[in-house]
């Protein structure tokens, strides 16, 4: 018996990620003589490292045989390590029904469960891990140039280490916030850490995270989002600044500058956004006897481009981000863990279809990931409906990711307590409880990261702005 055990451990595992296939947890080995058998549950069944795991189930019996105060032996089976290791028991109430709270601390990497009591076996059930991801850059806000001369160093943290695992910067390029393009790429060194140093091409917003794959240990992670404004650099003869970079929807931008050498000259401004294909007349100036000029105060619905021209000269392409405005509650502060919490707000300006992230804090309380995601309706608002386990203080927080017409915007931080439930009256998760931003695309024109990012203006050019 015990060696058929450990060959149908092996046989689960997934060449692609390295894991555990479903197809190990397709059966039950009732007790002898079948007077008992055990159902076994685990919740969530995706986390990121360092998260909570509560187990579950009930055990069954007929005939003389009891289910009350029985022992309950928890086993765990990781990647690398031959057959199934103990790791916790605990008694089943007097109706059968038992759980492990915080089971197997800390869950760090992907493992297979179950359960043995009374001579039955639970079926194999599969929790998958992501890796803590964390990308820290100039601070959020700030103006970032074009060109080599002004390149930017991200780093950041992997936990668990997975030395020489991928990290892929990404930039997200969709008008609905789901499409993420990778731009450069570095790996995860011997203490968990990363840099990639990264020379921007095209002006426009940028949305950033990094994705982890953790060479078949763990299922990718993803980092926060971290959102910048990229502009071109200077052009001396003829200067372009903003009184404020970025603004939210709603607030107004003073643009002015210098031409060199002009004195009572007149000078255009022009604007575009990302979905306009050529830039217009918007206001109009006179230069001072020192060349400054200054135009009305603009208040842009959308991110917006804008570049000045007077005396023959161009000034270079100035991004004015604008932020979404985001408003949102949630339905209970205090919850028992399995029961449902309602995330509702609304977002403007208006962007039907865009998406928006439920995300919650990590275990190490440095970043956020996402743990479910909505979508907003044609109002402009959003519900997202999220069940909840794990006990003790979870914060969440709503997050809606920029793109080319409006940049990213975070709400409050919402702090749930929850309470341990009854075994007997926690449920499975939902089917659609847990869902998860897309990977990406890595496709076209790669460079490695040492090579500096030449394939950047294939990648960033559905921000709307060609090279000018």
């Amino acid at each position: 018996m015990r060696l058929k055990r450990a060959v149908s451990v092996w046989a689960v595992v997934v060449s692609s990620l390295g894991l555990f296939a479903t197809g190990a947890s397709a059966f039950r080995h009732p007790s002898p003589r079948g007077r008992c058998h055990i159902r076994m549950y685990v919740v969530p069944r995706h986390i990121s490292a360092g998260e909570q795991v509560t187990i579950f189930g009930r055990l069954v019996c007929r005939g003389r045989a009891s289910a009350a105060g029985q022992e309950v032996r928890l086993f765990h089976h990781l990647r690398g390590v031959p057959g199934f290791t103990f790791v916790q028991s605990t008694t089943t109430d007097t109706g059968g029904f038992y759980q492990f709270q915080n089971a197997d601390t800390p869950v760090q990497t992907s493992r297979l469960f179950h359960v043995r009591s009374h001579g039955a076996e639970s079926a194999n059930r599969i929790v998958r891990v992501a890796p803590q991801v964390t990308l820290s850059g100039p601070p959020e806000g700030t103006q970032i140039l074009t060109g080599a001369p002004n390149r930017v160093t991200f780093t950041g943290m992997v936990s668990p280490a997975n030395v020489g695992a991928r990290v892929i910067l990404q930039r997200q390029n969709a008008l609905t916030g789901s499409e993420w393009r990778r731009i450069d790429l570095g790996r995860v060194q011997a203490n968990g850490e990363f840099s990639i140093t990264h020379a921007f091409i095209v002006p426009g917003d940028a949305s950033l995270r990094v994705l982890v794959r953790s060479q078949g240990r763990d299922v990718p992670g993803e980092s926060n989002v971290l959102s910048y404004e990229i502009s071109q650099a200077q052009n001396s003869a003829l200067t372009i600044e903003a009184s404020a970079n970025p603004i939210f929807f709603g607030q107004s931008v003073v643009i002015d500058g210098i031409l060199a050498g002009a004195t009572s000259q007149p000078v255009t401004l022009l604007a575009r956004t990302a979905t306009q294909p050529v830039f217009t007349p918007v206001a109009q100036a006179t230069t001072d006897t020192a060349g400054r000029y200054s135009f009305p105060a603009q208040a842009p619905i959308n991110s917006t481009f804008y570049k000045v021209q007077g005396a023959g000269k161009t000034s270079a392409v100035l991004f004015e981000g604008v932020k979404n405005v985001l408003a949102a509650q949630v339905s209970a502060t205090s919850i028992q863990e399995g029961q449902t919490l309602s995330f509702t707000g609304s977002v403007a300006p208006s962007h039907p279809g865009h998406v928006v992230y439920l995300e919650r804090r990590n275990a190490s309380g440095t970043a956020f990931h996402v743990v479910q995601i909505g979508t907003l309706t044609a109002q402009s608002t959003f519900s997202i409906t999220y069940q909840v386990y794990g006990t003790g203080s979870q914060v969440f927080r709503i997050y809606v990711p920029g793109g080319p017409e409006n940049e990213g915007a975070a709400s409050q931080l919402f702090t749930v307590q929850v309470t341990p439930a009854p075994a007997g009256t926690l449920t499975p998760e939902a089917p659609g409880n847990s869902t998860q931003p897309p990977e990406g695309s890595e496709s076209g024109g790669e460079k490695s990261s040492s090579e500096g990012g030449g394939f950047e203006g294939r990648d960033e050019r559905p921000h709307g702005l060609g090279r000018h």
